[in-house]
């Protein structure tokens, strides 16, 4: 058999070409901002992760442009060899103190981090518990790992409990969620999840890339909302949401974090994070550090925008985060509502199965601290609009 029979029987996205709601990769002709030019036209930005507005902060963009000038585009190898400037230990040691962890390692993407976390700590033997709505990488992450993966109903504590019930006592145990979920915008049972593991002797890992900037004091994420930093094990980020850079990182334990860098295949095995994107990243965290107030602002706009989603009639999920998806359950309907807010003037991001269940599809908007109550009240007029039905 060809091996790329699978090529062609692939129809899928030429049928939603052809009827006119195919929705991916539209090109931006401006900086991500609260309004972009896209293919031509103002749009009010709905869809983007950059939760704080920091990419077009100048501070930001001139870190950027100091690091490029002074190290060039690149470092050209791994962080393990020649590729680790003295800027990326001082990211690491900023971001550890940040969240209050001994240490931090950090990796070229988000998803590169999850890859190297997991597959690193998740041994032959060992099991890798996970909320069912985890992030995909977290569950690549698992595969690459030489564990067995077991994964509880979307924030269902009595499941996890069952399931921890049943692993041998001998074998090492993590819990791995997403502290804010990336397409509900709810937040983890952070504080069950840590009395259980302490109950059957597992460790607690946190993917916090929706939740630094976003949630607890300061920002700090979702082990500071709870007060449970000295419980969490480990907290993974993103340098692509708040940070307004790209690159990821760990924070744990100085010895879990030397741990993984001389046994994490993606991060010795990859090329470290562009000198630019280094000095943005820690830019952006400072900046952070200095207003306090970012987040806070930033929650008050998302509950205006869910309010406002809600007198209109729509049906959105309860929570404090600038995650608030809009429920539209199937999917040709989902991308047809896209693709008509899209014309209307507002981009929000269609979400389908694998990422959802094939009953629960939604357009996922997300807020960012830079947003003003009038532009969100004309989005949700327009939204309203499209979804009245």
């Amino acid at each position: 058999m060809d091996i790329f029979n699978k090529v062609e029987h692939f129809t899928l996205a030429n049928e939603y070409r052809e009827m006119g709601i195919y929705p991916y990769f539209h090109a931006l002709e401006s900086r991500q901002d609260t309004e972009v030019i896209m293919e031509g036209k103002r749009r009010i930005m709905l869809g983007s992760n950059n939760y704080l507005g920091l990419t077009t902060e100048p501070s930001v963009i001139e870190a950027g442009i100091r690091a490029f000038e002074k190290y060039g585009s690149g470092c050209s190898g791994s962080r393990f060899l020649n590729g680790t400037l003295e800027m990326h230990l001082e990211l690491e040691q900023e971001l550890a103190a940040f969240v209050h962890k001994e240490g931090a390692v950090t990796f070229s993407t988000g998803f590169q981090s999850n890859l190297g976390i997991i597959s690193a700590i998740v041994g032959r033997g060992d099991y890798v518990i996970c909320d069912r709505e985890n992030h995909a990488s977290i569950y690549d992450g698992c595969k690459l790992s030489y564990g067995k993966m077991m994964r509880y109903k979307h924030n269902d504590m009595q499941e996890l409990e069952s399931i921890l019930s049943r692993i041998p006592e001998e074998a090492g145990r993590l819990i791995v969620t997403d502290g804010v979920f990336s397409m509900g915008g709810d937040i983890a049972n952070l504080p069950e999840i840590c009395r259980l593991a302490e109950q059957y002797g597992a460790r607690v890992m946190v993917d916090d890339a929706h939740g630094l900037g976003v949630i607890g004091e300061g920002g700090r994420g979702t082990a500071s909302y709870f007060g449970l930093e000295d419980k969490v094990d480990i907290i993974m980020g993103t340098f692509s949401k708040s940070l307004a850079s790209l690159g990821g990182y760990m924070a744990a334990s100085e010895a879990v974090c030397d741990y993984v860098r001389h046994n994490s295949r993606p991060f010795i095995f990859s090329a470290s994070i562009p000198p630019s994107a280094c000095a943005t990243a820690l830019a952006a965290l400072r900046h952070l550090e200095a207003h306090p107030e970012l987040p806070v602002h930033l929650r008050a706009l998302a509950a205006h925008a869910r309010s406002g989603l809600k007198a209109a009639g729509l049906h959105v999920r309860e929570s404090e985060t600038p995650i608030v998806p809009i429920y539209t359950y199937e999917a040709v309907r989902t991308l047809q509502k896209a693709k008509e807010a899209y014309d209307a003037g507002v981009y929000v991001n269609p979400v389908l199965p694998p990422a959802t269940p094939p009953t629960e599809c939604l357009l996922r908007t997300s807020y960012m601290a830079t947003l003003t109550e009038p532009l969100i009240d004309e989005a949700v007029e327009i939204l309203g609009r499209v979804l009245k039905d």
